[in-house]
């Protein structure tokens, strides 16, 4: 019997109705799909039994790898990569129109989000997006402008991708039993025509340097980003501001500013 590692922040998804509606979500009836963190395969299953033209699982797990090589043995489709997705090169392997499925470890789910936000490549070849997330951390990703979740995760997710659907997932579809609720977001790419940031990491960078003092008003911090001068060509903008206060395209026409100088 596999147990769940805590140190990889596992924790299984048995619940046979949350995994069929997980996959239901986007069609991947012949469509490209990869799964990260398949654990034991109980959402592997599902995604074959919807008839994928081609699976790729990431599994760091040596352990499960091992179990996962053994079950799939004889299914043509599949591909098993025993690696850190944090490390792995998963644009590489992304084809036009994937489909991305994951049941992500809690304690690295926010960093697997946004290194696939980062694809040098966009708009990217994967169309779709299915993961799912501790709830808290849900509310931070789609935190609106003005909520209190609103931060540096929101502003760049929406940035470069959209929600689609959602639904909450209660302790008892998992083994073990965590304490907190989780969410499953589908997101989807898209490309925003009215801003014009060469490199995401810009971004990233400035919104950690702004939220950094977030109690603080922004004018010291955006002092080490860009000449106080340049800031008069975007409107609205108030020195005496805290983080939150600013909109979300604020922050993207300050990254375009700092890229210019």
């Amino acid at each position: 019997m596999i147990f769940p590692k805590k140190s990889l922040g596992q924790n299984f998804l048995i619940d046979k109705n949350i995994i069929k509606k997980i996959v239901n979500l986007t069609d991947i009836n012949n469509k490209d799909v990869i799964e990260i963190g398949p654990g034991k395969g109980e959402l592997t299953d599902q995604i074959l039994s919807n008839k994928p033209k081609s699976l790729q699982i990431i599994e760091k797990d040596s352990n499960l790898f091992k179990i996962l090589k053994l079950k799939y043995s004889n299914n043509k489709i599949i591909k098993i990569y025993n690696s850190d997705i944090l490390k792995f090169n998963l644009e590489q392997i992304t084809n036009k129109g994937s489909i991305i499925f994951g049941n992500l470890p809690y304690n690295i789910s926010s960093q697997i989000l946004v290194k696939i936000i980062k694809f040098r490549n966009w708009p990217p070849r994967y169309s779709n997006l299915v993961f799912m997330f501790q709830k808290e951390l849900g509310d931070k990703i789609l935190g609106k402008y003005s909520s209190k979740n609103y931060g540096r995760l929101s502003i760049i997710t929406h940035y470069r991708l959209k929600l689609f659907n959602k639904f909450l997932v209660s302790p008892n579809s998992f083994f073990p039993r965590p304490k907190i609720n989780s969410v499953v977001l589908h997101l989807v790419p898209k490309y925003d025509k009215n801003f014009k940031i060469k490199n995401i990491d810009n971004l990233e960078k400035v919104t950690n340097i702004l939220f950094s003092n977030k109690r603080k008003m922004i004018k010291k911090s955006i002092e080490k980003i860009l000449n106080i001068n340049n800031l008069k060509k975007i409107e609205e903008i108030d020195l005496s501001s805290r983080p939150s206060n600013l909109k979300p395209e604020i922050y993207y026409r300050i990254t375009e500013l700092y890229e210019k100088v």
